[in-house]
């Protein structure tokens, strides 16, 4: 019997980014709704990427691998 290959969770995949130096970002909160209310520079300042924290990247790391 042949082992079955681990699946990518994609609904980890498509919310977190693995770098090249293996740490794991998400994207800020509060970039869709409500925009307008919000002064420019804090919607440029949520337009970016944020580092997890490690043991929660760890748990990521191995949900998305599979």
């Amino acid at each position: 019997m042949k082992n079955r290959k681990a699946k990518t969770r994609k609904s980890l995949a498509n919310r977190f980014k693995i770098t090249s130096t293996g740490k794991v970002m998400r994207r800020t909160s509060g970039q869709n709704h409500l925009r307008q209310a919000k002064s420019k520079r804090v919607k440029h300042k949520k337009n970016s990427w944020i580092e997890v924290p490690a043991p929660l990247a760890k748990k990521i790391k191995k949900l998305i691998k599979g």
